[in-house]
Order: structure tokens, then C-alpha cells, then sequence
């Protein structure tokens, strides 16, 4: 299979402005229709540097290729997964964000951008070329660079070598992407209590969480978390679930007393906030709303000072409280109206729109909220969900990577959850800790099948949390959490799938020395669709 180095110059380079323009070779570059694209050559990859007088949308680059024998191209999401990440034959228009691994049978060779790129970037691969689009609008609309040059991306491409898994090649090509994550001092687990309370809690029901959780962590060096999830904060309800974020409501009346109470119980405290949510109308000079699809979900807007200081003093004083844990939620679809799976096929966000701050990027947009977040929580680890996985990477310290699993319905944690964990462990400890999301541990399903998903989340070396609804945990199940808490609070061998080539939800993982495999489906399946 042919390796392309698409860190050289490119053989064609186009430009999205009032429409899509060729650009001319110039130099080390392309320019035309009053803008300039540079190629930088800078140690291991290639910088994109754009300079424009006039809005621009789009760069794409083309570099010529001949795929003649057959291949499978593997790539990313832009946020979370759908339960939909798999190996594939070539489709022309499909994207693959951030990167693509390509594998013929014998080698892997990997194609990406480095990690805190500030455009969102996507590749398109057909027999005959492989494709570069970095999105550069802020917004829905052309950003107004002005006098600035924009750093767009840093191209790297790793070639493959023979004798080496695809999974290997896929995990040295994240380390390429993202050369210094931001990762965890120890191996983070516990409980979160939102797949089977969906809300409904209180700060007695908490604590009766704590306690259960010390119970089967008794012993442990490495002291699990117990995260609070939805369902604290002052307005709380189907239609809102916003700021502000300054107090609890009435069933949790004290929410620094309550984070103490939970060390005092031998666990860490964590919390969940959804940061750029308001709608109360002193809010109004601060909100994004110009936003298309977005529906009645006011956010504030981050290119505005004042709202960004909102945002810093509401996390800096959840860290005060004494949460050493903050998962932010939500803040994909409040800035850009669109879930991932809907990015996946329309582009991040629809037109006709931009922020307030109209000379940057939308990339450069939600790295500032990131950062912004990151410097506010101090030491506190921070958790991404409903965030860009390659704009967390390095920033943050953990990352949800998949969308919800349940502990109503097992088809979604079997769909969502052990596809994200399979697809996207190659980030773990590279980008992150990849938190495939919560075992739902409740009588709505089958223990056999939790069982399965709690063995894989505990010996894959990713995070695990556990949604243990107290009326579910009789002595088998207590005994296997506690088992599988000591296996999770400590570092791992990092969980190999080793079917992901030809299953979508692989069944047969590598454990260290140890090959285990699973049956994700039982009878009941067949049945519970229609």
C-alpha cells in the first residue's frame, strides 16, 4: 500500500470563501482570490498557515494517490461516539475527523493533525487522492482574520511497518498527534449516580451513595470518586437544566458541606455542571443568539469577556467547594446546535451565524472555553463530555468518549459503550483517560450482561464508574464491584480489541496476558424490538 507523506507540499489546494476557488503553487504554498496558504515544515510535521483579506470558510488540500488494492480506513469522531466507529472499505465523501488510519492486511499507515489544532479538520480518501479540509469559519460564517496569521493545523502521517497491529500503529500515531497529554496521577474509578437516580437525588441519597462506595473500595489505596451528576444545581427540570451554578437546590442545601462529607466517608468528591447554559434575562447582553438549530438553549457566548468570566468564577468555586473532580457537559451542542452523530453528516454547525468576536475560529472559540475551564478548576481533574475529543486532548484530564450507555436499556450501553471503549482506547492515556461511560447497574438489566461490561471496563485500564442502584446489589453483585473496584484502582494493561476489524462490538479482548471473550447479547434482545 502506498504511504503518502502529506506533510509535503500538496498537489492541489482550493479555498472556500464567497465560493470554492484554486488556489496557485507559490513557493512553499498556494495563493489567490486574496488569500494565502503556507506550508511550514516544523520537526516531526507540517504547519497550515493562512492569511486572508477576505472571509474565509474553508482550505481543502489534495494529495494524489494510488489505492489500487484493497484497504479498510478507520478514523475518528468530532466529539463523542454513536456507537457507529468500524473499519470500512473507501467511501469518497465520508468524513473522518482529525485523523484516518489506513490498513491493506499487512501494514497500517496513519494520516492526522496534531491535537489543539485551531480549525476543525477532516480528511476524504477515494482510490485516487487523500483529502484535507480544515473548516476555518467562526461560526456558520467566513472568520474576518484581518491582519493576523492563523496557525490552522499541524499535519503528521506515520507510516506503518510490518509485524505491528493496527491497533498499535493507531495508538503511536495518537502519541505523534498529541505529544503531551494532561492525564491523571493514579487510575480514576467510582460511582456516578446518574444511571439509575436520572436525577431524582438528594444530599441524604448521596451520601448513602458514599457509603455503599467506601464499602466495597475498603482497603484501597487509591480512593474512588463519587461524582454527582444532574440534578443538584437551583433550576432543575425536564425543559432546564442550567445555571447558575453558585448553589444547590432544596435537596441539597450545602454543596461545599456535602463534598466534605463525602471525603469524611473515605471517598473523593466530583460534580457535574452544564457551564454555559443561563437564560435569565440579566443574561441576555452575554448570550449567543444568533445560533441556527439550536432550539430554546441560551448559551453565552465565550468571544465575550464578561461571559467567560462567568464561567470561570462558577467552576473556580466548585472547586472551592471541594470537588476535585469537574464534569462538564453539554457545551458542543449549546455553542453549535448540532450532536456529533448530526457533525458527522452535516459539518459542525449549519450557516448563517457567527460569534460575537467574528476574527476567530470556532476551533480558537471553544479552546478558549476550554482553557478557560482548565485554568479555573486548578488541581481539580477535569472531565469532557459533550466535547471535542482532539480540542480536550492535553487539556483535560479525563474524556467521555461515547454517547450515554443506560441503565434502562442494555442495546445502548452495548451499542454506545463497549463500541466507544474498542474505537477510541487507542486514546487512553494518549489524549486522556477515555471514560467509556457508566455500568448501569440496576434491576432494568440483566446482570449477566452488566456483569460482562463491568469485567471490561475494570480490565481494560480505563476509568470505571458505576451506577449502583441499592435496590440491584445483592451479594453477588456487591462482591463483583468490589472486585472489579480493586482491579480499576490499579493500572492496567491497556485492553486490546482484538475482533475491531470485523465487529463493530467486539467480542474478543486482550487483557495483559490473558484473551477473554464476551457475549454482549442474550435471548431477550430479538424480542425487546418490537
Amino acid at each position: 500500500m502506498q504511504f503518502v507523506d502529506i506533510r509535503e507540499l500538496p498537489a492541489r489546494a482550493l479555498v472556500l470563501t464567497d465560493g470554492w476557488h484554486r488556489l496557485e503553487k507559490a513557493g512553499d504554498g498556494f495563493s489567490g482570490a486574496g488569500v494565502d496558504v503556507l506550508l511550514q515544515r516544523e520537526g516531526e510535521g507540517t504547519k497550515v498557515l493562512l492569511n486572508a483579506q477576505t472571509p474565509v470558510r474553508a482550505v481543502a488540500l489534495r494529495w494524489d494517490c494510488d489505492l489500487t488494492e484493497p484497504v479498510r480506513l478507520m478514523g475518528d469522531h468530532w466529539e463523542r461516539a454513536y456507537g457507529d466507529m468500524a473499519w470500512h472499505g473507501i467511501v469518497p465523501d465520508r468524513y473522518y475527523p482529525w485523523y484516518v488510519l489506513m490498513n491493506d492486511g499487512r501494514v497500517t499507515h496513519g494520516y492526522g493533525v496534531m491535537t489543539g489544532c485551531n480549525a476543525f479538520c477532516h480528511f476524504l480518501v477515494t482510490g485516487d487522492s487523500i483529502d484535507l479540509v480544515l473548516d476555518v469559519r467562526c461560526g456558520g460564517e467566513g472568520v474576518r482574520l484581518g491582519s493576523r496569521t492563523l496557525h490552522a493545523a499541524t499535519i503528521v502521517a506515520r507510516r506503518g511497518s510490518e509485524g505491528e497491529s493496527a491497533f498499535s500503529a493507531g495508538r503511536a500515531l495518537c502519541r505523534m498527534m498529541c505529544p503531551a497529554p494532561r492525564l491523571p496521577a493514579a487510575p480514576v474509578y467510582g460511582s456516578n449516580n446518574w444511571y439509575y437516580a436520572y436525577g431524582n437525588s438528594s444530599h441524604a441519597e448521596i451520601l448513602g451513595d458514599t457509603a455503599l462506595l467506601s464499602e466495597l473500595t475498603e482497603g484501597l489505596e487509591n480512593r474512588p470518586f463519587m461524582v454527582i451528576d444532574d440534578g443538584w444545581q437551583v433550576e432543575h427540570n425536564d425543559l432546564y437544566n442550567g445555571g447558575p451554578w453558585d448553589r444547590g437546590n432544596a435537596d441539597f442545601p450545602d454543596m461545599a458541606q456535602l463534598a466534605g462529607e463525602i471525603r469524611a466517608r473515605g471517598a473523593r468528591p466530583g460534580i457535574w455542571m452544564r457551564p454555559l447554559f443561563y437564560h435569565q434575562e440579566q443574561y441576555r447582553p452575554l448570550i449567543l443568539l444568533n445560533g441556527v438549530g439550536r432550539g430554546d438553549t441560551p448559551c453565552l457566548d465565550p468571544t465575550i469577556p464578561e461571559a467567560m468570566q462567568i464561567v470561570r468564577e462558577d467552576v473556580a468555586r466548585i472547586a472551592a467547594w471541594g470537588y476535585t473532580l469537574i464534569k462538564h457537559d453539554f457545551s458542543t451542542f449549546d455553542l453549535l446546535g448540532r450532536w456529533g452523530r448530526e457533525q458527522a453528516m452535516f459539518g459542525v454547525t449549519g450557516g448563517g451565524w457567527t460569534f460575537h468576536d467574528q476574527s476567530v475560529t470556532t476551533a480558537e472559540v471553544v479552546l478558549q472555553l476550554y482553557r478557560t475551564i482548565r485554568e479555573a478548576a486548578g488541581s481539580a481533574y477535569i472531565i469532557g463530555c459533550n466535547t471535542f475529543s482532539h480540542l480536550s486532548a492535553g487539556l483535560f484530564e479525563l474524556e467521555r468518549t461515547g454517547d450515554d450507555t443506560s441503565g434502562r436499556d442494555w442495546r445502548r450501553t452495548k451499542k454506545y459503550g463497549v463500541n466507544t471503549v474498542a474505537f477510541r482506547a487507542i486514546q487512553h492515556d494518549t489524549f486522556y483517560a477515555a471514560d467509556g461511560d457508566c455500568v448501569g447497574l440496576t434491576n432494568d438489566v440483566p446482570w449477566e450482561l452488566n456483569r460482562q461490561w463491568l469485567t471490561l471496563l475494570a480490565r481494560s485500564g480505563t476509568p470505571l464508574f458505576v451506577s449502583a442502584d441499592p435496590k440491584a446489589m445483592g451479594a453477588e453483585q456487591k462482591k463483583a464491584v468490589r472486585e472489579a473496584y480493586a482491579i480499576a484502582s490499579q493500572p492496567q494493561p491497556l485492553g486490546e480489541p482484538l475482533d475491531w476489524m470485523d465487529n463493530t462490538c467486539p467480542k474478543l479482548w486482550k487483557f495483559g496476558a490473558d484473551t477473554v471473550q464476551f457475549r454482549w447479547t442474550d435471548e431477550s434482545a430479538v424480542e425487546s424490538d418490537f
